[in-house]
């Protein structure tokens, strides 16, 4: 396999950019309603709490992991790792509502 494609940097690829757009919005709106189960079954509960991060952490992994897939195969990956990057960062924000459910307990 040539590193030329990544070393040209053209990775003008507008089919993968959706396919990666909408698998991380499909994960972002599956995690929102965790969050909404959360907030409106128990606002108290550690492990409803959790699955809002967590959710977000599987969807990162699934789309690094669909990056590494689509490098291998010789096609356009950046999209894939910006989407997975970003999930990962938006889980970061999101552990902050395990903790403010575990401080409500005390």
């Amino acid at each position: 396999m040539s590193d030329a494609r990544d070393v040209e940097k053209s990775w003008r690829d507008p089919v993968a950019l959706r396919q990666a757009v909408r698998y991380g919005a499909g994960v972002i709106f599956v995690a929102a309603v965790a969050f909404a189960v959360f907030a409106v079954v128990d606002k108290h509960s550690v492990v409803l709490a959790s699955t809002v991060p967590a959710i977000l952490f599987l969807g990162g992994v699934g789309a690094l992991a669909k990056a590494y897939r689509v490098w291998r195969d010789g096609g356009t990956w950046p999209a894939w790792q910006g989407a997975g990057w970003f999930l990962l960062t938006l889980m970061l924000v999101c552990l902050s509502i395990p903790w403010s459910a575990a401080m409500s307990e005390v």
